[in-house]
């Protein structure tokens, strides 16, 4: 009798043993995915989230759509007032600073994302997000109130922006809008003195990736090469040929797109003068007189041959044209575009530049969903942050 007790002892204690141990590995599953869900939100929002939120975000990764997750994530106000804001603004100004006042070229960024609206498009469209709370001043060319003001006010970026065109707000006609290149923030910051290289320069760096020392290819034409480039600087003919000519000879022929745009200071806004070359285009015309000699707003992709056919050219564009909005299209149809966004999107997300192969392949792999998905933004992010969400 006291053996059969014994046995039953034992049975019920391995039993127990076994329940305890059940409920132990559920209780750590479900924490994993609770803590992934908080992590997910607090790197796309920067606040926490609300407990139903949570609950739902963490029913998502159990069900198996972490990516729906991140997606309610987004659903919270701070990530487009906080995190794109902040994810935007270095690309408004030359010092690539955070700590710039919204304006017309950040809000236009965050409403085309907020709006799924395809991000192929920032560099060409005439397109154009202003605030709509009222009280707000006007939206002006001649200076950034309105938008100072929505920053001021602590406007709700998620609910309270409204997408408009440049060519019913600005002076410029629609085929010369051209995304938030002919922004009046853009405007302002890359078209002002100097001869619009700027404006060609930071386009390269903030949506490509790349400066212009890491596309310089000396084996490329030099005949756009403007006159106001001396072939041989210091004297010196070999550092025209095998530097100066590297950056300037693709440069050259794509910046003309840009000729017939002013940032007045005068006037304190954007100039277009169609059929009319703005006269910086054609300065120091003494330092070569033979240099080329901007005539119109016409440029050509010397980068689509040579080493820079590297950063995947679109095939079914023709590789020239005219105007600041044709060249928007040839920048963002590349594959470099794409793979700029999603690298850029990861670096926000997950806190840190791709390290190792597999944030290689990660990026790699959410460039190609851009591409393929409608060039939606707010899928990069959700992928970047699933990706980093831990286990």
């Amino acid at each position: 009798m006291s053996k059969n007790i014994h046995i039953t002892r034992i049975a019920l204690a391995a039993l127990i043993l076994c329940t305890t141990t059940v409920g132990f590995s559920s209780a750590i599953a479900g924490d994993l995915e609770r803590r992934q869900a908080k992590r997910i939100h607090d790197r796309l929002a920067g606040v926490s989230p609300a407990p139903a939120v949570l609950d739902a975000m963490e029913a998502d990764i159990v069900g198996g759509t972490p990516q729906a997750a991140a997606l309610k994530a987004m659903d919270n106000s701070a990530f487009y007032s906080v995190t794109l804001k902040n994810f935007a603004t270095p690309w408004t100004n030359r010092d690539q600073s955070v700590f710039a006042p919204l304006n017309d070229y950040t809000a236009t960024v965050i409403g085309m994302i907020r709006d799924d609206v395809p991000f192929n498009n920032v560099l060409s469209a005439d397109i154009l997000y202003t605030g709509n709370t009222g009280g707000l001043p006007a939206y002006s060319m001649t200076n950034n109130n309105h938008y100072q003001a929505m920053e001021d006010q602590g406007v709700n970026l998620m609910t309270d922006l409204v997408g408009t065109t440049q060519s019913t707000m600005t002076t410029l006609p629609a085929s010369a809008a051209a995304g938030i290149i002919t922004t009046r923030g853009a405007a302002e910051a890359f078209f002002i003195a100097g001869t619009n290289r700027a404006m060609f320069r930071f386009t390269l760096m903030n949506h490509l990736c790349n400066d212009l020392e890491q596309v310089k290819d000396i084996t490329r034409a030099p005949d756009y090469i403007r006159q106001d480039v001396s072939r041989s600087p210091g004297g010196d003919s070999r550092i025209f040929l095998n530097s100066c000519i590297g950056c300037h000879s693709g440069m050259d022929a794509m910046a003309g797109a840009f000729a017939f745009y002013e940032w007045d200071q005068n006037a304190n806004q954007l100039i277009y003068t169609p059929g009319m070359v703005q006269g910086k285009h054609l300065i120091n015309s003494d330092n070569f007189k033979f240099g080329h000699v901007t005539a119109d707003d016409g440029w050509i992709n010397y980068w689509r041959n040579g080493q820079n056919a590297l950063l995947g050219w679109d095939t079914l564009l023709p590789g020239s044209g005219n105007g600041a909005k044709s060249l928007g299209q040839e920048l963002a149809s590349s594959d470099a575009f794409a793979q700029c966004q999603a690298k850029k999107v990861f670096s926000a997300v997950c806190l840190r530049e791709p390290g190792d192969a597999n944030d290689h392949t990660q990026v790699t792999q959410m460039a190609t969903n851009f591409k393929s998905n409608g060039y939606r933004m707010k899928q990069v992010f959700a992928e970047a942050a699933v990706y980093c969400m831990g286990n």
